[in-house]
């Protein structure tokens, strides 16, 4: 049984290897590549890197970057190719931005804007409430004594 595991366990590993005819010829660009595809998003898989799926998008994605650092383009000039060409959520680690900045804090506005209407209005209640006034007691007090006899 655990020499059916390691077996089946190698199989993934060279599943997963890089098509040596995909790889870069200078190991400092592929190293530079390999770190770009961990930083970008599989738009089909969605959240996994382009390293980590298997789907034809993210093959040619890899295709893109190679190419890209193979013509001398910087990461971020990299980054920039595919943002403008996918939008930032190519990126598995957006960028800050206002937009972005609204996107997170938003759900956290809504809820506190929730409670502080609730509270509002609970205070509103609150103060809404005046005392009965001694004709309103009386006229009360009738009542109760009407409606305790049968």
């Amino acid at each position: 049984m655990r020499r059916a595991l390691v077996i089946v366990a190698a199989l993934f590993c060279i599943a997963a290897a890089p098509d040596p005819a995909e790889m870069l010829k200078s190991p400092e660009q592929e190293a530079r590549a390999r770190v770009l595809f961990k930083e970008i998003r599989c738009v089909v898989c969605q959240n996994e890197s382009i390293d980590d799926s298997q789907a034809e998008l993210a093959t040619d994605l890899r295709r893109v970057v190679r190419s890209q650092v193979e013509a001398g383009k910087s990461d971020q000039e990299v980054r920039d190719f595919l943002v403008e060409r996918y939008g930032e959520f190519i990126l598995l680690r957006p960028r800050f931005s206002a937009g972005n900045a609204i996107l997170w804090t938003a759900p956290f506005l809504i809820v506190l804007i929730g409670v502080g209407a609730v509270a509002a209005r609970r205070r509103r209640a609150v103060v809404m409430e005046t005392p009965l006034s001694a004709d309103e007691r009386k006229r009360l007090e009738a009542l109760v004594q009407n409606t305790d006899e049968p």
